[in-house]
């Protein structure tokens, strides 16, 4: 049984709705969610947009691998109605990102876990140290709770 951990975000239409349907579709297709995080809001980060984020934190346990782990969330992301735009961040109906794959290590040209820039953001950090503030950082080899102390980004996160 693998520890799965995702963001899921929302920045369009009704984001509530779009992160409770994201919720359903990983329940039913990638595994048992063992806990989530309150929804935390959030401006845009790396890109200048109009729309307010909302975002939270799943942990999911599953049997699955992270490639057909990553096939799914593709799969529910384009069945939500998510449209990549290319490079670069975009406004969007849905995103489902993956932080932490058990404590693998994965860099290939498909997938990167630990998710790279993790970290550096303070919408991941809170709802995940809500739910696993001990959690190591494989590669960092620090905890949630401390990544978060450390973080330096300054922008304004609240619960919704």
């Amino acid at each position: 049984m693998n520890r799965l951990f995702l963001l899921t975000g929302s920045n369009l239409g009704d984001r509530n709705e779009h992160l409770n349907k994201a919720l359903d579709f990983i329940s039913r297709q990638l595994g048992k969610v063992i806990s989530k995080s309150q929804i935390y809001r959030s401006e845009s980060w790396g890109y200048k947009s109009t729309g307010i984020y909302y975002n939270q934190c799943i942990e999911v346990e599953t049997f699955l691998g992270p490639h057909e782990t990553l096939k799914i969330i593709l799969k529910i992301e384009a069945e939500m109605g998510r449209q990549r735009a290319g490079e670069g961040y975009s406004d969007r109906d849905i995103d489902i990102d993956i932080l932490f794959f058990h404590n693998l290590i994965i860099d290939d040209l498909q997938l990167t876990v630990p998710h790279p820039r993790f970290h550096l953001r303070r919408f991941a950090l809170l709802p995940m140290n809500e739910i696993a503030g001990e959690f190591l950082h494989p590669i960092l080899g620090k905890t949630i709770s401390e990544l978060l102390s450390e973080c330096k980004d300054e922008s304004i996160v609240s619960r919704v």
